[in-house]
């Protein structure tokens, strides 16, 4: 699953208007237009065939605007601004949070840690989101995915994990 289809899964799952993407990827600090939000929106050929290329092959056309992990990263971190609103920073604490995703990899961990807070999701909340999706995992191996990347427990959050999350919310947002 690349950025392309978490973008659009998230888009359809939570519901957000191309109005209000416009505004999350602004909060995240990137200025698109409702135009390139469109384009990013657009499935990308390459998507249907193999899942399993790497975003590297994909090339970028007029038709399409790729989203890379600094995008997808500053989408859900406007995300939990439009939702949650603006936290002012404690003394001694940057503007802003530094971005996280060096790897491809750690996205889907990164996807889960982000939408848990800016929905407000408790980890029992987010383990009945995976159940409702058909998914069974336990409250450790939940613990394991939202550790951070170096810690001994850190389990890497595979693309079946994230697709039913995005597909459990769904159900639950949107009926």
């Amino acid at each position: 699953m690349n950025n392309h289809d978490i973008l659009i899964r998230l888009r359809y799952a939570l519901d957000i208007k191309n109005t209000d993407m416009v505004k999350i990827f602004k909060l995240g600090g990137i200025e698109v237009t409702k135009e390139d939000v469109l384009k990013m929106l657009t499935k990308l050929k390459d998507s249907y065939h193999n899942e399993a290329d790497n975003d590297d092959d994909i090339t970028e056309n007029e038709e399409n605007i790729i989203c890379n992990n600094m995008m997808l990263e500053s989408f859900l971190n406007g995300l939990i601004i439009f939702k949650r609103g603006k936290q002012e920073p404690k003394s001694g604490q940057a503007k802003s949070p530094a971005l996280s995703v060096e790897n491809t990899e750690s996205v889907n961990n990164l996807l889960l840690k982000k939408l848990k807070i800016a929905l407000t999701l408790t980890s029992e909340d987010m383990l009945d989101i995976l159940e409702e999706a058909g998914v069974m995992i336990t409250k450790g191996e939940l613990s394991a995915i939202l550790r951070k990347e170096g810690h001994r427990n850190y389990k890497e959050c595979g693309d079946r994990y994230a697709r039913n999350f995005l597909k459990g919310l769904a159900l639950k947002y949107r009926g």
